[in-house]
């Protein structure tokens, strides 16, 4: 799997996780999480997100499992991606939930129960996608698009 394929599915895979965590945690869940906070004071922005990071966050996350499902698992299918995505997004939150929850105040066992279950689901999603992506030519569509922008003749 080439450079290119795996960014454009990670741009795609970023944009998707960014939607849902988005409709998740700011509309579905915003309520659930505010009661199931922790003792901790402070920590919430509310109104005054910084966009840059949560932006890079998400570009991150979705290179990192388009990485994984298309160079190390050569995954070509959605179910296959979904399943692949699911695993990875509940090891890698598991252990950074667990661990905050050990070691701060941040979120209570309730809260920290659901954010894992909330994004081992949305990554499965964004797994999903990323999968359906390599198993369509819209990657090869892409690159042609950005190729034919580079060398116009």
């Amino acid at each position: 799997m080439n450079a290119g394929k795996i960014i454009i599915a990670g741009l795609i895979g970023s944009i998707v996780a960014f939607m849902l965590d988005f409709i998740t945690f700011a509309f579905l869940l915003e309520d659930f999480f505010l009661v199931n906070s922790g003792t901790a004071e402070g920590v919430e922005r509310g109104d005054d997100l910084l966009m840059t990071p949560l932006i890079i966050g998400h570009l991150a996350w979705g290179l990192l499992l388009a990485y994984i499902l298309g160079k190390l698992s050569h995954i070509d299918s959605f179910s296959q991606g979904a399943l692949t995505g699911a695993i990875i997004g509940f090891l890698g939150v598991s252990s950074v939930d667990l661990i905050q929850y050990g070691t701060t105040n941040l979120a209570n066992v309730q809260g920290t129960i659901v954010n894992i279950l909330c994004l081992t689901i949305i990554s499965g999603i964004v797994g999903g996608i990323i999968g359906w992506v390599y198993s369509t030519g819209i990657r090869d569509e892409v690159l042609k698009e950005l190729e034919a922008i580079e060398d116009p003749s």
